[in-house]
C-alpha cells in the first residue's frame, strides 16, 4: 500500500476530502494547487498557476481546472467537482472515485461501471507546463473521454466574472487549442497526445464557489470561461497525455516527457522522502537568478523566510551551490543594508530589521555545516558583512541605530520590523518598537561572528576594534536591559514606554545562538519555560497561554486572523532555534526529546498540505493547521532537526554537535 493514500470510503465523504490539498511546483515558479478530488476551495487553486513578470509580481491562475466526462453507451458519467454559491456540488464526481495515492506523484483512480480510468499529475521540471495522464485500465469495450477547460486570467489574489473584454477566438494547435482571454497574457496551449476533436462553444460558468475564502472573509465567487471541449477515444490498456503550458508541443512526445520526469522525482514513500520532495518545490530558478518561495499558495520570496530555510533546504543536504546562488539573489538586492522582504506588484520592501542578522546565521551555519573556512567566508561577504554592521552602528532607515549601550534600537509606532510583523486597521499588531530581543541577541551574534572572520582574513583592519567595543557594550547591558530579576524573566522588547512582559519564543532565540550574552542558567531558564508553556507537537507558540490576550485559534476574516497570528499561533520554524539550545545545553542527552518532536510531526503531512508542512497551527489542542497548505521555513525546520538527530547519534556525539554548531562559545556537555 502506498505511504500516502485515501480509500473510497474517504473520497466520497466532502468533509474530508474538502481539507486535503496537493501541490506541485517547479523551476520556473509555476504551480498546480487544488483538493485531492479536484474541487477548487480557493481561488488560488488551479491546474496552471504562473508568474506573468510582463503584468506584474504575482502568480496567476490560467487554467483553473479541466473537466472529464466519460461517454460509454451513449451514457455520460461525469467527473469533475465544483462548488456553487448556493451550495450545490455539481457535478458529483467524487462518487466514482475509489482511490487517492500520492506516490510517485498524485494519481486518482475512477470507477464508472465496468470501465476503470486513472489520472495522474506531473509539473515539467523547468518550464511552466503541467502533464495530466489519463489511463483506461479496465473497460468492457471503448469510451469517449471528454476533455472541458475552465478558464480564469486572472491575479491569483482576485476573482474574475463575466465580462465583455475577455477574447473569445481560439488558435487551432496539433491535437489542441490555444487561448489568450486578456492582452499581454502568456497564451494557454491545451494539447493532447492522441488526434482529438476540439468543439468551440464559449460558455461562462458563473457562481463558483470557494468555501476557504469565504471561511478567511474575502470575495468567494467568480464566473469561469469555458471555451469549449475536446473529445478523444480510448480503449482498454490505453493511455492519453494532455499538456497544458505557455508554448506549443509536439504531442507525439508527450508519453516520453511524462515518464522522464517521473524519474527525477524523489519518491513519496517515506516522512523524510516528503519532506525533502517539499523542500525542492520551494527552490526557483531563472534567468533573473535562484530565489525561494516562502510558502503555497500565496507568499512570494523573502529574505527573512529564506535566510531561515536555507539551512535546512540547503546545508542539511550538502547543497552548496543552491545555497550560494540564493544569498547572491538577495545580495544583489540590498538596499544599504537590508535585503527585500517582500515583493508587491513591481515594487521591493525592505521592512524586515532582523533579515541583514540572520544573513550572519546562515554564514555560520555554513561554516560549521559544510566545513568552510573563516577566511574564505571573509574574503566571499566580508563586504556585505561590514555593509550591515557598520549601517546599524551609524543608523540606516526605519529609525534603526546602535546606541550607546551597544543595543539596537528599531523602528516606531507605524512599523513592523521584526518577525511579527502583521497589521491591522493599518497599525502594526505587535510593533516592538524599541529594543527587541531576539534582534539585539541577533545583533550581538553578528557582531562577535564578524570580528572572528575578521582576525581570520584582517588582524589589522580597524573595524576589528571597533566592533568588539560594541559587542562588549552589548554584554554589559543585555541582562540589565532585558532581565527582570524579580521574576527571573526575560522581557520580550523594552522602549522609554515599556518593558513587555509577554511570554514569547524570542528569548528562546536569544538563548540559541552561536554567540549569546546571556548565561547557561539563563538559558536553562528560557528553556524550562518555553517546553512548559510555549512548546506544543507542531511547533512553539508565539504567546503563552497564561496571557490575558491569548489567542487559541487562528479563523475568521482577515482582521480576526491578523489579531490572532501573534497571539498563541503556533509557528513549526521555531523548532530549529529550540533544537539549537537544547543541544547546546545538553549535548547527547537532548536526542530522546528531539526524537519524539520529530517523529510527532509525521501525522501533519496527511492533514492539508499533502506531503507537506502548514505555515502555522492553532495553539490550543488539537494545533489545527491554518496558512500556507506548504511553508519553507516548516519544512526546512523539520529537515534540520532530523539532521541534528542523525549527527547526534554518530558514534562521536562530540564531533557531531561541532559539524553543526562550531567550536565557539559552545557548552561541550
Amino acid at each position: 500500500m502506498a505511504y500516502i493514500s485515501f480509500d473510497k470510503r474517504q473520497l466520497v465523504n466532502l468533509e474530508f476530502t474538502m481539507n486535503k490539498e496537493i501541490l506541485r511546483s517547479n523551476r520556473s515558479g509555476a504551480f498546480f494547487n487544488t483538493t485531492i478530488i479536484g474541487c477548487n476551495t480557493r481561488k488560488y487553486h488551479g491546474l496552471l498557476v504562473l508568474p506573468q513578470p510582463q503584468l506584474d509580481n504575482n502568480n496567476h491562475v490560467l487554467l483553473s481546472s479541466l473537466d472529464e466526462t466519460i461517454i460509454a453507451n451513449k451514457e455520460e458519467f461525469h467527473l469533475g467537482v465544483h462548488e456553487y454559491q448556493d451550495g450545490t456540488v455539481a457535478p458529483r464526481g467524487h462518487k466514482y472515485l475509489r482511490e487517492f495515492t500520492a506516490e510517485p506523484i498524485p494519481k486518482l483512480k475512477y470507477r464508472v461501471g465496468s470501465s476503470i480510468l486513472t489520472k495522474e499529475y506531473i509539473f515539467e521540471e523547468k518550464e511552466p507546463r503541467i502533464l495530466i495522464r489519463y489511463t483506461l485500465e479496465d473497460a468492457m469495450q471503448p469510451i469517449t473521454l471528454r476533455l472541458m477547460p475552465f478558464l480564469a486570467f486572472r491575479n491569483v489574489h482576485m476573482v474574475t466574472h463575466e465580462n465583455y473584454a475577455a477574447n473569445r477566438k481560439y488558435t487551432a494547435l496539433k491535437n489542441g487549442a490555444a487561448w489568450q482571454m486578456y492582452e499581454n497574457y502568456d497564451t494557454l496551449c491545451l494539447q493532447i497526445s492522441k488526434a482529438t476533436e476540439y468543439t468551440h462553444c464559449p460558455l461562462w460558468y458563473k457562481d463558483v464557489f470557494y468555501i476557504r475564502e469565504f471561511e478567511r472573509g474575502y470575495d468567494a465567487t467568480e464566473d469561469l470561461y469555458v471555451p469549449g471541449f475536446f473529445e478523444v477515444t480510448m480503449k482498454k490498456g490505453e493511455c492519453v497525455v494532455v499538456s497544458a503550458g505557455i508554448e506549443e508541443r509536439n504531442p507525439a512526445l508527450f508519453k516520453k516527457q511524462f515518464e522522464k520526469q517521473i524519474e527525477h522525482r524523489i519518491p513519496r514513500d517515506s516522512f523524510e522522502h516528503c519532506l525533502q520532495n517539499s523542500a525542492e518545490q520551494f527552490v526557483i530558478k531563472s534567468d533573473k537568478g535562484t530565489r525561494m518561495f516562502a510558502g503555497f499558495p500565496w507568499f512570494g520570496s523573502c529574505s527573512r523566510d529564506t535566510f531561515l530555510s536555507l539551512p535546512g533546504i540547503c546545508l542539511a543536504k550538502g547543497d552548496e551551490k543552491t545555497f550560494k546562488e540564493m544569498l547572491k539573489y538577495f545580495i544583489e538586492r540590498m538596499q544599504g543594508a537590508f535585503f527585500p522582504h517582500k515583493y508587491y506588484q513591481k515594487s521591493l520592501y525592505y521592512t524586515a530589521v532582523d533579515s541583514p542578522l540572520w544573513f550572519f546565521m546562515n554564514l555560520q551555519k555554513y561554516e560549521s555545516m559544510l566545513g568552510k573556512e573563516r577566511k574564505a567566508i571573509w574574503h566571499e561577504y566580508g563586504k556585505v558583512v561590514t555593509t550591515i554592521l557598520e549601517s546599524f552602528i551609524n543608523g540606516t532607515d526605519f529609525n534603526v541605530k546602535a546606541h550607546y549601550n551597544g543595543l539596537l534600537y528599531a523602528g516606531n509606532e507605524n512599523l513592523a520590523l521584526t518577525w511579527m510583523n502583521v497589521f491591522c486597521d493599518g497599525k502594526p499588531w505587535t510593533p516592538r518598537t524599541g529594543y527587541a530581543i531576539e534582534v539585539n541577541a541577533l545583533w550581538y551574534n553578528a557582531l562577535r561572528y564578524g570580528v572572528e572572520l575578521l582576525k581570520s582574513a584582517d588582524k589589522k583592519n580597524p573595524l576589528l576594534e571597533k566592533w568588539q567595543d560594541y559587542a562588549e557594550r552589548i554584554e554589559s547591558s543585555f541582562v540589565k536591559t532585558f532581565y527582570d530579576e524579580k521574576n527571573c524573566m526575560f522581557y520580550d522588547f523594552v522602549n522609554e514606554n515599556e518593558k513587555n512582559e509577554m511570554v514569547r519564543p524570542n528569548m528562546l532565540l536569544a538563548g540559541s545562538l552561536r554567540y549569546s550574552p546571556i548565561s547557561d542558567e539563563m538559558k536553562k531558564r528560557i528553556l524550562d519555560i518555553t517546553r512548559s508553556e510555549l512548546l506544543t507537537i507542531r511547533g512553539l507558540r508565539s504567546l503563552s497561554p497564561r496571557d490575558v490576550q491569548y489567542r487559541g485559534v487562528t479563523i475568521g476574516n482577515h482582521r480576526e486572523r491578523e489579531q490572532a497570528y501573534h497571539m498563541g499561533t503556533v509557528f513549526p520554524w521555531l523548532i530549529m532555534p529550540y533544537t539549537d539550545l537544547c543541544v547546546r545545553l545538553y549535548g547527547k542527552t537532548a536526542l530522546p526529546y528531539l526524537e519524539d518532536l520529530y517523529n510527532g510531526f509525521e501525522s501533519a503531512i496527511f492533514e492539508n498540505g499533502i506531503g507537506s508542512i502548514s505555515e502555522i497551527y492553532d495553539g490550543n489542542p488539537p494545533h489545527e493547521a491554518r496558512g500556507c497548505i506548504s511553508q519553507s521555513t516548516s519544512v526546512a525546520a523539520l529537515l534540520y532537526l532530523n539532521h541534528v538527530i542523525n549527527y547526534l547519534k554518530n558514534d562521536d556525539p562530540l564531533y557531531a554537535i561541532h559539524h553543526v554548531y562550531g567550536n565557539d562559545n559552545f557548552n561541550n556537555k
